[in-house]
């Protein structure tokens, strides 16, 4: 079980549908808390949106998960159990279809045929009809083994299940910032 879920947050996973922030997210807790940011996207994808062989994607997040500070944003159910057992905070963003679908079709548009800020190289954003139907059927697919998954590694963890914007600006307001450093 992770140490420090009393203190700040020193590792933190973020999982949801997609479009539904969690980079974004990773970002903003990144700064606020001085952590480095890992997006397990610009991590997993190769150029030309190739997949790694599973044995090497789970050896991949096993040492981006031994750090002792990150703020790590993705699904990949394959792997949620290890970002879940190294965090000490987990994110679940909760979000309705409706708008999950429509900031991935806003996004695709945004960033068509280039690749978004949190992307791999070589990985250029497009409207994919099976990511849409993945993102769709996520709240009846994905969602409730993620629950599960957040039941079992609750004790000894901060776990936030957030539903729409203004809870995560709520739940974020909670957290203490990063002092500012001081001019030498």
């Amino acid at each position: 079980m992770p140490d420090g879920a009393a203190g700040p947050p020193r590792r933190v996973a973020i999982v949801g549908s997609g479009g539904a922030g969690k980079s974004t997210l990773a970002r903003e807790l990144g700064e606020r808390l001085g952590l480095p940011v890992i997006h397990l996207d610009k991590e997993h994808w190769l150029p030309g949106w190739v997949e790694p062989p599973a044995d090497e994607w789970a050896a991949r997040v096993e040492a981006l998960t031994a750090g002792d500070r990150w703020v790590i944003d993705g699904n990949y159910g394959g792997t949620m159990e290890a970002r879940f057992e190294a965090a000490d905070t987990i994110v679940f963003l909760d979000f309705s279809r409706w708008l999950c679908t429509f900031r991935v079709i806003r996004r695709a548009t945004l960033h068509r045929r280039r690749p978004r800020p949190d992307m791999a190289p070589g990985c250029d954003e497009r409207l994919d009809p099976d990511f849409i139907r993945w993102v769709w059927t996520y709240p009846d697919r994905s969602r409730p083994p993620v629950l599960a998954a957040l039941e079992r590694y609750r004790e000894g963890r901060r776990i936030a299940v957030l539903r729409n914007t203004r809870e995560v600006r709520a739940w974020v307001g909670t957290l203490t910032p990063r002092p500012p450093l001081l001019a030498s």
